[in-house]
Parts: C-alpha cells; sequence; structure tokens
C-alpha cells in the first residue's frame, strides 16, 4: 500500500514512487536538474527555500526539496501504520 512521505511545506509524494534522495552539491546531480529543467521534468517543492534535496522518482521527474536528503530517507523508511496493532 502506498505512503504519502511529507517532503516540507506541505508537500508530499508517493512512497511506491521514489527511487533515492540525493544531495544537489554533485556536478552530475546538478547536470541531471539542468537537464531535467530544459524538458519540463522537474517538480519544485522548494517554496524558495534552497534546494537542499533531489529525489528521483520513478516515473522520470526529479523533485526538489528543502529537506536533507536523509530527512526524506527517514520519513520513508518510518512506518506510519496508525490503527494497527501487533498480535
Amino acid at each position: 500500500m502506498a505512503r504519502l512521505i511529507p517532503i516540507g511545506f506541505g508537500n508530499v509524494v508517493n512512497s511506491d514512487k521514489v527511487l533515492a534522495a540525493v544531495s544537489p552539491d554533485a556536478a552530475p546531480v546538478k547536470r541531471m536538474v539542468q537537464r531535467a529543467r530544459e524538458e519540463n521534468r522537474i517538480i519544485d517543492a522548494t517554496q524558495g527555500r534552497k534546494t537542499k534535496s533531489v529525489i528521483f522518482s520513478d516515473t522520470d521527474y526529479l523533485i526538489l526539496s528543502a529537506l536533507q536528503p536523509d530527512t526524506v530517507m527517514k520519513r520513508f523508511n518510518t512506518r506510519e501504520d496508525v490503527g494497527e496493532k501487533d498480535e
């Protein structure tokens, strides 16, 4: 079952679509972001703040977030099964 992962400022992504969350500082990632901008395959969820992570989706879109990659992945790995109890 798909979960929605908060990536900051009220924005969420489908957990089934996320491939990776990486830092935008490396040159290859910068080139990928630039290419995605040129091809209109980018979703900017930073609300005008500095991009701290780039989230890769399985649909070839790149999602920019103002959260650190480790924060995004912690939220991705956190179980949020509200209402379910271990038996």
